[in-house]
């Protein structure tokens, strides 16, 4: 988690609805619902149940997860983790028995930086006709 120690913990009979922002890490137990910005890394526990946009620097996910996670590092998804959404990062890790349903931009730059439609887009030269794009969703389970 963090390198300064500092985390902010939603406890297990917590249940927020709306932005949750950090300064530091974050470790989410319980229930959120809306906007999720922090400074440092998110690391969601096994018994965590999260619907919401992520913006940290990484993320670590053993809970279930309905939304979009923009990492600038490392997107990590436990054993018994669910992701439903897409996942922009550096680097993606899936442990055995993690699931994972959405689309996986990998991306060296810091979210946010282009805009939605040219996430994971690649520069076409100008004298080559551009090809459609199509996105893809994926499904992935590791027994």
């Amino acid at each position: 988690m963090a390198d300064n120690g500092e985390v902010t913990v939603v406890g297990v009979g917590a249940r927020i609805d709306g932005n949750l922002v950090s300064a530091g890490s974050l470790r989410i137990d319980g229930q959120v619902k809306g906007q999720v910005n922090a400074d440092g890394d998110v690391a969601l526990s096994p018994q965590s149940q999260v619907e919401a946009d992520i913006r940290a620097q990484n993320v670590s996910v053993a809970g279930r997860f309905k939304g979009n996670i923009a990492v600038k590092g490392k997107a990590h998804l436990a054993r018994g983790g669910r992701v439903d959404g897409n996942i922009t990062s550096k680097t993606l890790v899936i442990e055995e028995g993690g699931i994972f349903h959405g689309q996986s931009i990998m991306d060296g730059t810091a979210p946010g930086s282009s805009s939605p439609g040219q996430a994971g887009s690649q520069a076409q030269p100008a004298n080559q006709p551009q090809k459609p794009t199509t996105e893809k969703t994926e499904q992935v389970k590791v027994p």
